[in-house]
């Protein structure tokens, strides 16, 4: 794998297409390698629930739920042929949850599990491309979940998130439900490491709440929750299709607040939804006025086609922009973490700042803590003493006299290591050197558009049998990555 793509034979390109200016993105990035004579192998989203699109006519594709088969579809693209595929696993004629989750991959951060717990959804709403892609409900078992969970902690992993398109409907498709789910896995989590839960929309955490309340309640699991309103007003949520209504929104936050004290609710806001008016956006502004949610996402609209939205009367152009303008003001109009200067945390500290300046931690609310780039630091949790607070971030100074704890349970995997290989293959020589795949390409924290990849063919280089079969593994490691951290959820 390389880091230069201008080297690379074949491009791997991912997408997502939830927003036009990603599937722009990933429209731009076909054209630069094309332009560069490069071969192409698309995956995600957008070829998923667009195969017929004019800029993908004659390219390879790759499913949703095909990523195990990566490999087969490189190695016919390099000879010159297209392949497609695009269908939906299933068992005994029920729609399986997608690839297995012991595929090998290479972790974004040897220190961060992303574990998808479910596909697909059981909404139907009418601004969402995304169920076009990846259809109803299909949820993982709780043996296979848990499962990856404990190798991930085997390998090292201090942090696990839990992804999906709505979390709180997991199982409902298998008989079971997601407090089921995270009490087994709060029972594999060892001392000093974490677990966050990712999306859920309100109507599926209704009927959990008394259980969800005592799973955030647990010391080993982030006080923290993303539940996305989309909007204040009862009639934009219904021509969204969204399934309740803002009381059911309130009674969840209300009920979050009191039973967990702390608790970090993020959630996600539309602004200019078809006939939305002017009224029906100043209710979106009173709810966030009252609850000045600390992470709040703020998405203008986009008609995405073929979507009933999209044909639906539109705001103009010129009221989206003013509407989201200021939103986004009054978001940035309160400071949610001042009052906690002075106070003493528990931090888990698991990444490097964007700037390289810190480290980041996040106390058990899930709050971005900065704190000095101590190696020893990295990977631990510690507690820390709040001597400054941002927008989105505070700064802690770690307590001299406090415990610290090691919440990985053995080394962690070094960064581009493929997770999931035995000891044997992993070691295994060959011409005196390891047999091992090699490093991915370095990927930027946030990739909400698409995302690319770079291949050299190993067997264009010496020695080409156990290299093909290397490479071939990393290959599936980083889609695999790709595929698990670039779902749409939350944080």
């Amino acid at each position: 794998l390389l880091d230069n793509s201008a080297e690379a034979d074949l491009w791997l390109l991912n997408s997502c297409t939830v927003k036009n200016p990603a599937e722009d993105h990933f429209r731009n990035s076909i054209k630069k390698a094309q332009e560069g004579k490069k071969k192409v192998v698309l995956a995600g989203c957008v070829p998923q629930a667009q195969p017929r699109q004019d800029y993908l006519k004659g390219l390879s594709i790759i499913g949703v739920q095909q990523i195990d088969r990566v490999v087969e579809v490189v190695e016919e693209t390099i000879k010159g042929h297209s392949v497609r595929l695009l269908g939906q696993k299933k068992d005994n004629g029920k729609r399986l949850g997608g690839a297995r989750l012991d595929l090998p991959k290479i972790r974004k951060n040897p220190l961060i599990e992303i574990i998808s717990i479910n596909t697909g959804c059981l909404n139907a709403c009418t601004y969402c491309k995304t169920k076009h892609a990846r259809g109803d409900l299909a949820s993982y078992s709780i043996e296979e979940l848990v499962d990856r969970a404990k190798q991930s902690f085997q390998e090292g992993v201090c942090e696990i998130w839990l992804t999906s398109e709505d979390t709180g409907a997991y199982g409902r498709d298998i008989g079971t439900d997601l407090p089921m789910l995270l009490w087994k896995l709060v029972e594999a989590i060892p001392e000093g490491a974490m677990l966050r839960l990712g999306m859920t929309n309100p109507p599926y955490i209704l009927e959990h709440l008394e259980e969800m309340a005592k799973i955030l309640n647990h010391p080993r699991v982030y006080a923290f929750l993303h539940i996305p309103v989309q909007s204040a007003s009862d009639s934009v949520l219904m021509d969204m299709k969204r399934e309740y209504c803002v009381a059911d929104f309130k009674q969840v936050v209300d009920f979050l607040k009191e039973k967990v004290p702390g608790i970090t609710i993020a959630t996600d806001i539309i602004c200019g939804f078809p006939g939305e008016t002017d009224d029906d956006f100043q209710e979106t502004m009173k709810l966030v006025e009252q609850y000045k949610f600390p992470s709040l996402f703020i998405n203008q609209f986009y008609p995405r086609p073929g979507t009933p939205a999209a044909k639906m009367h539109q705001v103009p152009a010129a009221v989206k922009k003013q509407r989201t303008k200021d939103l986004s003001q009054l978001f940035h109009s309160y400071n949610p973490y001042d009052h906690k200067v002075g106070e003493r945390q528990r931090v888990l500290v698991t990444e490097e700042s964007f700037d390289s300046n810190y480290y980041v931690a996040h106390n058990p609310f899930y709050e971005q803590v900065l704190v000095p780039k101590d190696p020893l630091l990295m990977g631990k949790m510690v507690e820390v003493n709040i001597y400054e607070a941002g927008k989105h971030f505070m700064k802690g100074q770690p307590v001299s006299d406090a415990r610290v704890y090691t919440a990985s349970i053995t080394r962690p995997l070094a960064k581009g290591e493929v997770s999931g290989l035995t000891e044997e293959f992993r070691h295994a020589p060959q011409n005196g050197t390891n047999w091992k795949a090699h490093p991915s390409a370095e990927i930027p924290v946030k990739t909400p558009l698409s995302s690319w990849m770079a291949l050299q063919l190993p067997w264009q280089q010496e020695g080409g049998g156990l290299k093909i079969l290397s490479v071939s593994l990393a290959l599936l490691a980083v889609l695999v990555m790709f595929y698990y951290g670039g779902m749409k959820t939350e944080l």
